[in-house]
């Protein structure tokens, strides 16, 4: 092999690792930038931020669908199950890739979470917890929504 091949050769796996770490790193910190407020501010084309916006709007529903569900006399438990699972993985799996690479890990983290737990919420209805132990679960999934909201924001990137 000659001088010339070796060299092209480093130096191709050297563009490789390069690409691979710069990936990696836009993987973990997302589109990002320090906000006005002091929150990390998220940026994202005014469509993606409309639909990050509207499943945060879809959640919201779901925690009152559930909340309505069970502060009836007679609670109306499969109103509530409806509310949860509606926000559940399912609703996750359909969020655009292009859309998920702009979000910074813990964001992505919290999001993939809160959905996760609103299916056991909804398994939780049907096996019969009680509402107590229902709004306990809630509790923790609006905890988490809060923090997040603590430390993002969104922007628009121009």
């Amino acid at each position: 092999m000659s001088n010339r091949t070796c060299t092209l050769g480093w130096l191709m796996l050297g563009l490789w690792v390069a690409t691979l770490a710069l990936a990696g790193w836009f993987f973990v910190t997302g589109w990002t930038t320090k906000g006005s407020d002091g929150r990390t501010e998220i940026l994202l084309a005014p469509m993606e931020r409309d639909q990050i916006l509207a499943e945060m709007r879809q959640l919201l529903k779901a925690v009152d669908g559930v909340v309505r569900g069970l502060g009836e006399a007679q609670p109306n438990l499969q109103q509530a199950e409806t509310a949860a699972r509606a926000v559940g993985m399912n609703m996750a799996a359909d969020t655009n890739p292009a859309i998920m690479a702009k979000l910074p890990l813990p964001f992505k983290q919290m999001g993939m979470s809160i959905h996760k737990d609103m299916d056991a919420l909804a398994d939780a209805i049907v096996q019969k917890e009680t509402s107590q132990q229902i709004l306990q679960r809630l509790s923790s999934m609006t905890a988490r929504c809060t923090t997040c909201h603590d430390i993002y924001r969104f922007g628009v990137d121009r």
